[in-house]
């Protein structure tokens, strides 16, 4: 996908993007080839795939879920490594309240100076374990959104995620094609964290034959206070 062809997908989408927002992209992947020579963030550095498998595939919850990203909500995106995708809907959604969680510093230092070099506002980061920072009263349930892109597996994921919300609020899992798999194995996990699977939505990425899945999860009651369980055990032992 070339960054022209990646403009004219968002224009049918009826998100055309500004010249600002087009320059924004162009100065991202500058930014993310020149890093990943000195920190890993990224195997996808060809302008294409980067335009199509990280830029592009970070925006289809905004494409298939708009009503969500209307306003000024407070989004927390979760291991978000090079900043998908809250970065991508962070430059077509400039008044959302993003807060970055990571536990690699290095990560969190390429994303500080991303940030800036990008103009962007009312951007956080957070250094810690999804586990960790669960767990504090300054983060949990919190977040209108709460955003994860290939972290965990769904019972895994659910328990790093949904603390975060806040109830009424959403987790939004960018998923691969076996999704649904996942989602009987976690069917559990999410009703004792206080989640309600809403929808799924399964698409394709344009000029490709890679399927995705977008899991759409609602919070609907508060989680038990000992939940997310200590760092390291929700992977270990999945709920």
């Amino acid at each position: 996908m070339t960054p022209e062809a990646f403009s004219q997908a968002l224009s049918n989408h009826k998100l055309p993007l500004t010249t600002q927002q087009v320059a924004q992209f162009k100065l991202y992947f500058k930014e993310l080839v020149a890093a990943n020579e000195q920190v890993n963030l990224t195997r996808i550095t060809a302008e294409p795939e980067v335009y199509l498998k990280h830029f592009y595939d970070s925006l289809t919850p905004l494409l298939q879920f708009p009503d969500l990203f209307q306003s000024a909500i407070k989004l927390c995106d979760v291991g978000a490594g090079a900043g998908f995708p809250s970065l991508p809907l962070k430059i077509l959604c400039p008044q959302l309240q993003v807060t970055i969680v990571d536990s690699l510093g290095k990560r969190l230092t390429f994303l500080s100076e991303l940030i800036a070099k990008l103009g962007l506002q009312d951007v956080s980061l957070v250094h810690g374990r999804a586990e960790d920072v669960g767990q504090n009263p300054a983060y949990r349930e919190q977040f209108d959104l709460v955003s994860a892109r290939a972290v965990a597996r769904m019972s895994v994921l659910s328990e790093y995620c949904l603390p975060l919300v806040k109830p009424g609020g959403y987790l939004i899992a960018l998923k691969g094609p076996k999704a649904q798999s996942e989602l009987q194995l976690a069917k559990v996990a999410i009703s004792k964290l206080g989640g309600s699977v809403v929808e799924t939505a399964d698409l394709t990425l344009p000029e490709a034959d890679e399927e995705r899945t977008l899991v759409l999860i609602k919070k609907t009651y508060q989680t038990p206070s000992k939940y997310p369980r200590q760092a390291g055990t929700p992977a270990r032992k999945p709920l």
